[in-house]
């Protein structure tokens, strides 16, 4: 359910914009991102098992709030933090992964976008009205088939391009240290490439801790490890590969207006593979964005019963809620979307990394206890 939650519309769509409007270099920076940051998904997920409860459906439920809230001691910021959560994954995250479903499928098969916006929210509804375990049942099926066949097609894109390997290598490094273009070049490449990294994996997020935390584990280490293989699976796979499949076409002379970034992806798998390449990632991009929507809900979900002891009443009007916001995401602007998500993840980023260094130190003990027991 976690890695449902990193491996969204960011590594696909995201990734591409990024490129798009950073050039390759982005994709440097993004390595970077994941190997120096990655350690806060062990330190969240780590603190998210420590602080852990039990509701009474017999579900672990954890993450930033609670580690905040008797980790720190400061509730106020507890209730900060999950406030943000809540309105991000239901106005915000999974307004994305909609928006560019949508706007994949249009493009591909002229549906109207509200259309697939009104089945996807039938088919989400199906999904989040069965509870955790559903959510958790459903990621973990639709993850692994798609992981597979995503990262098969790409290598494919490459192993055929063979000679553009070490020129797109090439790319990245030169343009990821454009020193000559100081004023834009190398500080929009560098902030683009960290923006796109976090956001694609949720590293220092917490959110990922949030699902983490329902494995029924009793190693605090071992599922902090789980985590940060997660976001390099994230972060040194998915995006590599879909860099490699843009950098090898002409994406550079396209001309899109509201970019959402699918355009790009689309337009680089159609180069390589034709027609199939339209249908590959219009499906790909669909349940990738559908297993991350279910999964942002229950973060979503998670925080609310944070906030307050929720009722059914609550949460079934959160999920009407979550369900409409899931129509009028696939209708509105993508350039409004990302500048949405964009100080959302900044926010929620400054709250929860400054709560994992003043807890760093239960960090390190979980840690030493763990190579003490190898």
């Amino acid at each position: 359910m976690s890695l449902a939650g990193r491996i969204g519309v960011g590594s696909l769509s995201g990734i591409a914009l990024a490129v798009f409007l950073g050039g390759p270099g982005v994709l440097f920076w993004i390595w970077m991102t994941s190997l120096f940051c990655a350690v806060l998904a062990f330190v969240e997920s780590v603190l998210a098992v420590t602080f852990r409860h039990k509701d009474t459906g017999n579900i672990y439920r954890g993450g930033p709030f609670y580690y905040i809230m008797e980790g720190l001691g400061n509730k106020k910021l507890s209730l900060i933090y999950a406030v943000i959560i809540l309105i991000s994954y239901v106005c915000g995250f999974s307004t994305m992964q909609i928006n560019t479903m949508s706007k994949c499928i249009n493009q591909v098969t002229n549906i109207e976008p509200w259309v697939v916006g009104v089945v996807c929210a039938v088919l989400t509804g199906l999904v989040i009205f069965g509870g955790v375990k559903k959510i958790a049942s459903t990621t973990s099926k639709i993850i692994p088939i798609m992981t597979f066949f995503y990262l098969s097609i790409c290598l494919y894109i490459i192993i055929a391009n063979f000679p553009m390997i070490k020129i797109v290598f090439e790319e990245i490094i030169s343009s990821a240290f454009n020193f000559k273009a100081i004023g834009g070049g190398f500080i929009v490449t560098l902030l683009i490439g960290m923006q796109k990294g976090i956001f694609s994996s949720e590293v220092g997020l917490g959110t990922g801790s949030i699902a983490a935390v329902t494995a029924d584990t009793e190693n605090a280490a071992i599922n902090g490890l789980v985590q940060v293989f997660g976001v390099h699976v994230e972060n040194l796979i998915f995006a590599t590969l879909t860099t490699f499949a843009v950098c090898m076409s002409n994406y550079s002379n396209l001309v899109i207006p509201d970019a959402n970034g699918i355009e790009i992806t689309l337009y680089a798998f159609q180069y390589h593979i034709g027609n199939l390449g339209n249908i590959f990632i219009t499906i790909t991009i669909s349940l990738f964005a559908f297993s991350t929507i279910i999964a942002g809900y229950y973060y979503g979900e998670s925080s609310l019963k944070f906030i307050r002891n929720a009722t059914k009443l609550d949460t079934l009007m959160l999920k009407i809620i979550t369900l409409c916001m899931l129509v009028v995401g696939s209708v509105i602007s993508s350039n409004l979307l990302w500048s949405v998500v964009d100080v959302l993840v900044g926010t929620i980023a400054l709250v929860n990394v400054y709560a994992l260094f003043k807890l760093r130190k239960i960090v390190v003990e979980e840690y030493m206890e763990y190579k003490r027991c190898q």
